[in-house]
């Protein structure tokens, strides 16, 4: 059906000319009702035998100059109608919708309303023959589309949108969809090729059959022992990169001393015996320290001996390791108060001393990081002794390590050979995990598994979903050193730079893309923007997704719940769509909670605010 000619181009900008017989909201054709050409919708500019498709951005009136005398006409026939169109794309010869600028439209060329066939041509996104989801339904119509699965998890996905938008049902159904697409197509091959991992900071996703009933959750705690532990090998323990995440260590001055702690701690570890060669070690470095002239750098050194012999007594108590010793100033030397040997002068004294027979007696922990951390007390005191340290410098390390201690030992399971890979589809619920440990963890566990992933061979792929991504890829963190935060954000930029040649893919999800790296936002391939009031966030999506039109672009603040536009790799155009939503059973634990439906019926309303004040 014909509604009017094009009479103006400039540039992808067209102008169409409405007929003045074509104004009414609704018209027939052969029985069927169509609505009419309007805002957002689209129109079929004729050139020929191609076929233009265009959107309409907006519409305006201008008075129709008539002839004088001419008083005969409706008053409302003097104005004429002109729509404003952006060029999308256009069907080719083989009747497939191309995404592009073809040629365009001349002054004269006929524009028609797009029959509903052509729609489905226009948003057929997946060709019939490759695999492809169905999660959404064109917004303001009444058919679903097809999204592919190749296109679109084979890249970096970002889903954004305010609380209450519908973010966390469109990520949710979007891999719900993809696992039971491929596991329907060859379940072996998919458990085999396809790992994901999806951090989950709010517990949403860890619900039996949210996404898949056939997956791994961790239930980690950092405030109870009976949280789920995750298996880590001593190996990837005693990595030096995994060490200086887990001590937040800076890259220049505390990374280093953590590398030489590691090497003193493996050299103990293959001796023939151990804890003979560590207390040679220890004998050695007291007899340094009870010589020097330095009391305070003794006497800091000496703090250091305590840590690693384990000794709880006051410093100032008889039974402290140096109880039996005693500083003269005079001299600037240790002395034994009961035979007044001076130890400086007479080294062969230092082996009466109770420092010294504390050493002899040292034995390793069963556990593995007081080991190490006591490994790295023995390198601070060598480092210390030979200049190469200062303690004000190495010390935060150790304190952060130990502070961490209870943490790591409740997150992860040291001494099992279990793989952490459960289900090809694995949960992190980071729900009653600390702060410092829910940056932590997604950071150590995405940057190992990336490791792994650049070793395998063949076509196995990656998928790390983070949703809630602003808490750990913020650039706006002020509780942590910026070096860390710096050392954070460079490794997940360059995962999602780079992972792509690997078979890596990231997901993130946010309420806020203003707080999170601008590096990590432009990157993604494919986008589902949900509503968005935040005048920054509406920025950062108008620089990052630079194919948003005009229209599309200022329509995001007022969206409805579970509408989004989908636009990127994975689209010709930006599309408005509506996502399906979850049965009950499905959906992730994200619901606003509703102060009617938790009101008895029959209840009164004082009764009931006693219940909520407690």
């Amino acid at each position: 059906m014909r509604v009017g000619e094009v009479c103006g181009v400039d540039g992808r900008r067209i102008y169409v000319l409405v007929d003045r017989n074509k104004n009414l909201s609704d018209m027939f054709l052969d029985g069927d009702i169509l609505k009419n050409i309007s805002v957002n919708s689209y129109i079929e500019i004729r050139k020929g035998f191609l076929s233009i498709i265009g959107r309409v951005e907006g519409e305006k009136v201008e008075p129709d100059l008539r002839p004088a005398g001419d008083m005969l006409r409706e008053s409302a026939d003097r104005y004429k109608r002109i729509l404003t169109v952006s060029l999308s794309g256009y069907i080719n010869e083989a009747g497939v919708f191309q995404g592009g600028t073809r040629e365009l439209p001349l002054i004269g060329n006929e524009a028609y309303i797009v029959t509903r066939e052509k729609v489905h041509q226009v948003h057929n996104l997946a060709r019939p023959d490759e695999p492809s989801i169905t999660v959404a339904t064109i917004f303001g119509e009444d058919f679903e589309i097809k999204l592919p699965i190749d296109g679109l998890f084979n890249s970096h996905i970002a889903i954004f949108g305010n609380t209450g938008s519908g973010k966390s049902n469109t990520l949710a159904i979007l891999y719900q969809e993809l696992v039971s697409t491929l596991a329907a197509r060859n379940v072996s091959a998919f458990r085999d090729n396809a790992k994901f991992v999806l951090f989950d900071f709010n517990g949403e996703y860890a619900a039996a059959n949210c996404i898949t009933s056939s997956k791994k959750v961790y239930h980690l705690s950092t405030r109870e022992d009976s949280g789920d532990k995750m298996p880590i090998s001593s190996n990837a323990l005693m990595n030096i990169e995994t060490f200086a995440i887990l001590a937040d260590a800076t890259e220049k001055t505390q990374k280093p001393f953590m590398r030489r702690a590691l090497r003193l701690f493996k050299s103990i570890e293959d001796a023939g015996d151990p804890t003979a060669y560590c207390r040679a070690i220890l004998q050695k470095r007291i007899r340094e320290t009870l010589q020097m002239s330095d009391k305070a750098r003794a006497h800091l050194l000496i703090d250091y001996f305590r840590e690693i012999l384990d000794d709880e007594a006051d410093p100032a108590d008889d039974n402290d390791i140096i109880g039996d010793l005693e500083w003269h100033n005079m001299v600037a030397e240790f002395f034994i108060r009961s035979s007044h040997d001076y130890l400086r002068s007479n080294p062969v004294a230092i082996a009466q001393t109770r420092i010294y027979e504390r050493a002899a007696h040292f034995e390793f922990s069963q556990n593995l990081l007081s080991n190490v951390i006591a490994c790295m007390y023995i390198q601070m005191i060598t480092d210390v002794l030979a200049n190469r340290a200062q303690n004000e410098h190495i010390a935060p390390v150790i304190n952060r390590l130990k502070s961490k201690r209870q943490d790591i030992e409740r997150l992860f399971d040291l001494d099992s050979e279990n793989s952490f890979w459960g289900q090809n589809f694995v949960v992190v619920n980071l729900d009653d995990v600390n702060l410092d440990m829910k940056k932590t963890i997604p950071l150590l566990l995405s940057k190992h598994l990336y490791a792994d992933q650049k070793k395998a061979e063949g076509q196995k792929t990656l998928n790390i979903i983070i949703d809630e991504a602003h808490n750990i890829l913020s650039t706006e963190s002020f509780r942590e050193a910026e070096s860390w935060k710096d050392y954070r954000l460079e490794t997940f930029e360059e995962i999602i730079k780079e992972g792509r040649k690997f078979g890596v893919f990231v997901t993130i999800a946010s309420q806020r893309p203003n707080d999170i790296s601008p590096t990590i936002t432009s990157q993604a391939h494919n986008y589902f923007v949900h509503r968005l009031i935040n005048e920054r966030d509406l920025q950062t999506m108008a620089s990052a997704v630079s194919y948003i039109d005009r229209v599309t672009e200022e329509s995001i603040p007022t969206l409805p719940t579970g509408t989004c536009i989908f636009s990127g790799v994975a689209s010709q155009m930006p599309l408005k769509i509506n996502i399906m939503p979850l049965s009950n059973e499905s959906r992730p634990r994200s619901a606003t909670r509703s102060f009617a439906t938790s009101v008895p019926s029959g209840a009164s309303s004082s009764s009931v605010v006693d219940d909520w004040l407690g």
